[in-house]
């Protein structure tokens, strides 16, 4: 298949200190600067899981995430598990025995061309508070599994932004009962 723009040269319109606005013959697009990547985390603890709460400047208000951060951005070269374990305690003040890769995945492929490792934490246990580092103001929300919907809607209708990668927790609700048995 030919596509359009597949050979056209990449040129940088603007480089900042994380991302890049770049243009493939029409296409422009978002990129992480300095090959910085991201680690995304699933982190479920006694049937709970770990969300976090905190203000997005490109929304203009607090968003539900899981809690996620920059590989890279720091130190470069820094291993991807590392990351996710420093992450994850920062956010939530838990500490992860282990993390698991769940793979790669790309949250806006039309205009982002940033991927995130999904990473699964296990053996969790609390060792601060958390709320990450100073100007973050994160909020953390330990969530049983079942209650996520509710929790999500009730955040919604508090002005909460909720994040796509929410959608892996949801997926059950929002595909409904009848998907779940014609999958198994």
């Amino acid at each position: 298949m030919d596509h359009f723009d597949h050979d056209a040269p990449v040129e940088t319109m603007w480089e900042g200190r994380f991302i890049t606005a770049k243009r493939k013959g029409r296409w422009e697009y978002v990129a992480r600067a300095r090959g910085i990547r991201a680690a995304v985390i699933v982190a479920i603890d006694a049937g709970h899981v770990l969300l976090v709460e905190q203000y997005r400047v490109a929304l203009g208000r607090r968003c539900i995430e899981l809690p996620a951060g920059l590989i890279g951005d720091e130190t470069e070269g820094e291993d991807m598990a590392v990351a996710a374990a420093r992450e994850l305690e920062e956010e939530t003040g838990y500490r992860a025995g282990a993390i698991e890769s769940l793979g790669e995945y790309f949250s806006s492929p039309g205009m982002v061309s940033e991927s995130f490792t999904l990473v699964r934490a296990r053996d969790l246990v609390r060792v601060s508070d958390g709320g990450g580092v100073p100007g973050e103001d994160i909020t953390v929300h330990r969530v049983a599994l079942g209650k996520v919907p509710a929790f999500v809607e009730a955040k919604r209708g508090e002005g909460c932004a909720i994040d796509v990668k929410m959608l892996m927790l949801l997926s059950p609700v929002l595909l409904g009962e009848s998907y779940l048995k014609l999958s198994a």
